[in-house]
């Protein structure tokens, strides 16, 4: 995993956003989870359960734990009930990313660089436009992937520009379960040493 994983941007913009009714429901709630400290990844409206929409998103630091679920729940309900962007009855529910999560920023790409990942594109890139590979290097301007199953005469490598993406996600190993768990525990533990030092540092009433 690169060492450049912590872009702890909020308003670092997403590569790939959403259409449609899916993207005035993200312009009406990336404001609130931003001013408490959560990226939006994700939003989709499905027909599970009637009609579920789905919110996926995480702290900057790329955590997330169910009472995060439960507070960005809470804080975007009446949001959305003032707005009223969905006409009919639906099942809000609130997630995050998952180990094997979609990538929708640069950050991610750094972040995750040397695990496997699958992504499409919207324009052919190198004679095809559906990859599936280990992510080798990462610039400002894309990334390159070594192809896992490289067609007879294709190169074992391609370069990606971020401009041609439509969709990304990583590919459940083993590797990324590890190195993934050990993220998110070096991140828990660091934010429980800021708000202790923050606790050190509050006046004494």
């Amino acid at each position: 995993m690169s060492d450049k994983t912590t872009a702890e941007d909020t308003n670092e913009p997403r590569l790939i956003t959403e259409t449609g009714l899916d993207q005035r429901i993200a312009d009406i709630i990336e404001p609130v989870l931003v001013q408490m400290g959560f990226r939006l990844v994700r939003v989709r409206m499905s027909g599970q359960n009637g009609l579920t929409l789905q919110i996926m998103t995480e702290r900057n630091d790329g955590t997330m734990t169910v009472e995060d679920c439960e507070e960005v729940s809470k804080a975007i309900s009446p949001v959305l009930d003032v707005e009223d962007p969905i006409d009919k009855a639906y099942h809000l529910e609130v997630s995050s990313p998952g180990i094997d999560r979609p990538m929708v920023r640069k950050s991610d790409f750094f972040r995750w660089q040397g695990h496997l990942m699958k992504c499409e594109t919207s324009v052919m890139v190198d004679g095809r436009k559906r990859f599936r590979g280990k992510i080798v290097s990462v610039d400002e301007d894309g990334f390159r992937l070594e192809r896992d199953q490289p067609a007879y005469g294709e190169e074992a490598v391609v370069a990606i520009p971020f401009t041609a993406l439509s969709d990304a996600r990583l590919i459940l190993t083993d590797d990324l379960i590890r190195d993934a768990l050990t993220a998110d525990k070096k991140a828990k533990a660091a934010r429980a040493a800021n708000e202790n030092f923050e606790d050190e540092d509050s006046p004494i009433e």
